[in-house]
């Protein structure tokens, strides 16, 4: 059975209602369908009832099943105003702008929706860029306890892969942080642990990746990626951790051998830490297109709620996934 199947299964042991705000795109509309028919979770769509369905029509997909909220037509929107104003009010909302606001985008209407517990989850960004998704998450969900940043995650299921767990990794930071500092890397390690272990289920190896093994190399890019190590062997001595390793030094068994001899996660990484934004984003992508990967994010964790983004570039299959991944969150928050 292949991961995602997997995460399906767990989705629909404890059905949860996700929010797809990103109505006016078909494959939100075809992915909705199918959510639904496979039981994956409930869905609340966001939009004009009557154009949602015309979509739907013109699709011909069935979306019985689906519950269909127009901002302004919805009895709680005056309730999620107050809600808005009450959050955002130190940084200048009013209570004008929160209604405003909710009106015209989705996005952070889905959002209030999962503030308010009126859903478990939120999934967009199929037309929408990554800071525009999940601005309104991280302004208005916050971070979770004990959580010192949010930060992004792709879960790749590699093909005939035998390396990792089967061939699934969990990837980190490939989606927000930008070039986190030592002591961010060390707490993106920790959060990546968490949830490679609560999605996937293995024991989480975590590899802190750079261009140098064990001092091979010296460099500034070097020095943080040690440091970032040492931090987390010291905050987090719980992890199974080694740094600095070469891709290949954290997955390569032949190759641990020679260059980490000693290393207790060399050779067997699952979990990949990588230095900054442009190694994680080029990373993932090259094992996507490349490697005929199926990569599912970039997922949020550290956040108090789960609302997961997606690529501009995604398919309808992705937005099942990402949703039936959202619906895990969700039941282990």
């Amino acid at each position: 059975m292949a991961y995602i199947d997997i995460i399906k299964e767990k989705a629909r042991s404890d059905r949860k209602t996700i929010v797809l705000p990103e109505t006016t795109d078909k494959r939100t509309l075809i992915a909705a369908s199918h959510i639904i028919q496979d039981g994956i979770a409930n869905i609340i769509m966001i939009g004009n009832e009557e154009k949602i369905m015309d979509g739907a029509g013109w699709l011909e997909v069935d979306l019985d099943g689906a519950t269909i909220i127009d901002p302004s037509q919805t009895e709680k929107l005056d309730g999620y105003v107050e809600l808005l104003y009450e959050t955002r009010k130190s940084k200048g909302m009013t209570p004008e702008k929160a209604r405003d606001v909710l009106l015209k985008d989705f996005l952070t209407f889905g959002v209030m929706m999962v503030k308010a517990n009126d859903a478990d989850g939120m999934v967009a960004g199929a037309c929408h860029a990554t800071a525009e998704t999940l601005r309104p998450a991280l302004q208005i969900l916050k971070t979770a306890p004990g959580v010192k940043l949010v930060s992004g995650f792709f879960l790749m299921d590699v093909p005939d892969c035998k390396f990792g767990d089967k061939g699934t990794f969990l990837f980190a930071d490939c989606g927000l942080n930008q070039d986190p500092t030592p002591e961010e890397l060390a707490a993106i390690a920790d959060t990546s642990a968490k949830s490679f272990k609560q999605l996937v289920g293995s024991k989480p190896i975590i590899a802190m990746l750079s261009h140098s093994t064990k001092g091979s190399a010296k460099h500034p890019l070097v020095d943080k990626v040690v440091e970032a190590t040492r931090i987390a062997h010291e905050q987090y001595p719980h992890l199974l951790l080694d740094g600095e390793l070469q891709t290949d030094a954290a997955l390569v068994p032949q190759v641990a051998k020679s260059k980490a001899p000693g290393s207790e996660v060399a050779g067997k990484a699952n979990v990949l830490i990588f230095p900054n934004l442009d190694c994680g984003n080029i990373g993932y992508k090259l094992v996507q297109r490349l490697a005929k990967a199926e990569a599912y994010g970039p997922m949020l964790q550290g956040i108090s709620k789960p609302v997961n983004d997606l690529s501009r570039g995604c398919s309808w299959e992705d937005i099942v996934g990402v949703v039936a991944l959202t619906a895990v969150q969700a039941q282990l928050a």
